[in-house]
This record gives structure tokens, sequence and C-alpha cells, in this order.
């Protein structure tokens, strides 16, 4: 007698989740597809940013006054002066204010992150973890704005008085340093809680072995916890500089508004969030050049901060550590 098997046919409904076994009642169906209507929504939404941002860019460099190589790699940055031509539209001057600012920034937050996320996993009590952390975390919460004045009102004068007055460096009122220090104590929470929640995430049995063979809890901390929980760390080092590229505020008021082709940290930058803001508080037109000027500049801090995105989801992968 032959018999044959038959392969049940799967279903390839859009819906078809809620046909599983697992998902019974009504209420659970329900439940399953607001879920699912919450995350088409966002994926509509990231659709309709790339649409309306690209479809701007587009229109920009297909002007007979915008050439995309010049774009690319002039130095000159003048999308405002009365005399439209290619070699007003070189971007190059506010990719290399963006950053300086975003790498100085990280130099300082990243540092003094991790130094934090140590001491809360490693040395501090349960007491003074639950009393620190959210005082650290009260800097997260500050507006930008109120970051920005402080760099003009408190950093840039101590600059000014040990830098120029003491060793006769010329400090500019505003400054790219200033910015970068004021964004540095911004992203320090953001890079201290993700870093300190991967190393919590280590097992107890890893510090225990380590302490077995008699290792002191600093090298406990350095050599075993931090290699354990390096994936987490790079992530914060990644959304910490994803931070800074897109900080807007802080930066347009310490950092000032002149694109300029140096690597000077005590000179005045701009960077690509501080000129999308010039103009947006500026009497561009729509659908003028000057308009459209800010999506391609908007444009190429996403293509920017996407690749970072691309680099830090292949170093996560790569250090990545799975624990049973």
């Amino acid at each position: 007698m032959n018999s044959t098997l038959v392969k049940p046919k799967k279903n390839t409904h859009v819906f078809s989740f809620l046909n599983s076994g697992e998902i019974s009642t009504v209420k659970e169906k329900i439940i399953a597809l607001s879920l699912f209507a919450c995350g088409v929504f966002s994926i509509l939404v990231t659709i309709g940013i790339i649409v309306s941002l690209f479809g701007e860019a587009i229109a920009f460099f297909v002007r007979p006054e915008v050439d995309f190589w010049t774009f690319i790699t002039g130095t000159t940055w003048r999308p405002l002066a009365k005399t439209v031509v290619p070699e007003n539209f070189g971007i190059r001057p506010l990719i290399r204010g963006t950053l300086m600012i975003a790498l100085l920034s990280g130099m300082i937050a990243i540092p003094l992150g991790v130094g934090a996320a140590i001491f809360l996993s490693e040395y501090a009590s349960e007491k003074l973890r639950s009393i620190l952390k959210p005082a650290l975390e009260i800097l997260a919460g500050i507006p930008t704005v109120v970051y920005g004045y402080f760099a003009i009102s408190f950093i840039t004068p101590i600059l000014k008085q040990v830098l120029e007055d003491g060793m006769g460096i010329d400090v500019s009122f505003f400054n790219a340093l200033s910015a970068s220090i004021v964004l540095g104590v911004m992203i320090i929470p953001l890079v201290a809680s993700i870093s300190e929640d991967a190393m919590r995430a280590v097992p107890r049995a890893l510090r225990e072995g380590a302490y077995a063979l008699g290792a002191t809890k600093f090298e406990v901390s350095t050599r075993v916890v931090v290699p354990a929980a390096l994936s987490g760390i790079i992530s914060s080092f990644i959304i910490g500089i994803s931070r800074a590229f897109g900080e807007t505020m802080a930066v347009s008021i310490a950092a000032g508004s002149t694109p300029r082709m140096t690597w000077n940290p005590l000179e005045s930058v701009q960077t690509m969030t501080s000129f999308i803001v010039q103009v947006s508080f500026g009497d561009a037109p729509a659908g003028s050049i000057n308009g459209q000027s800010i999506y391609a500049v908007g444009a190429t801090l996403f293509v920017i901060t996407f690749i970072m995105n691309i680099i830090s989801a292949a170093v996560v992968k790569r250090f990545r550590e799975a624990y049973d």
C-alpha cells in the first residue's frame, strides 16, 4: 500500500500570525493586531521621512546652479550669497565642523561615561547606585538651549582666561571647543547608562571565577567585565557619537555659524545641524534653492548617521557575547 506524505500548505497571508495556535482568544488577537499596526505605522513614518527628505534633496541637486561633485568636494559654503554659483555649495566645511565637534565631545564623554559605568556596576552599593544613577541621568533632561548658554557664559570665559590671558592663544567667543565640552557632558549619561546596563548583564559566575583565581576588583572590572560587555559598550559609543552628530541648539549657540575649513577647535565653525537652524529661522521660501539646501544637508547627515548605524551593527555582531 503506497502512502503519500502531503506537506501542509504554508499560510502566507499577511495576518497569518492571528491564525496561529498560540493566539486563541479574541482579546489576544486584538492585542496582536494592535502591535502589528504599531510596527507598520513606524515603518510608514520612516518611509515618509525618507521620501520627503530625499525628494527635496534630489530637487536641489537637479538644479543647474548645483553640481553634485562640487557639493561633495567643495570647500566654500555660501548658499545664501547673492551670486548663486556651484562654487558656493561645497559642504566640506560643514562636515568638518560636525566631525570635529563630534570627535572632541566623544573624547570627553566616552572615558568619563565608561568610568562612571564601571563604578556604578562594580563598586557602588545598591543604595549609592540608586542615588547616583538618577542624578547622572538628570543631565540628559536639561534642555540643550541651557547647555548652549552655559557654554558661552561659563565655559568660554574660562577658556579665554586660561588660554588667551594665560598662554596668549587666541580664543574666539564662539568656538568649537566650548561646544564640544558641553556636548560631551550631554552625552555622558547616554554612554554611562547603556554601558552600565551591559556590564550588569555579565553573569556573576565570570566575576566569581576571576576572584577565585586571585584577581583584584580592578582587574575583574577591567579585564573580565569590560571585555564581556564590549558589544554594549561599543553600542553606547556609536549612539553617543550619533547624538553628537545630530545635536542642534547647544552647538548652534556655542560654536557659532561660520562655515570654515579648519581643525582649530578655538575658532568658530558651523555644523550641518546649525546651518539647518540658521536657514530655518530665516526667510528662505519653500522650493527656493536656499530652502532646498536644508534638505540636501539633512540628507547628507542622514546618510552619515545611517552608515554609522550599519558599522555599529557589524561591530556589535562581531563582539557579541552569548551566555547560557
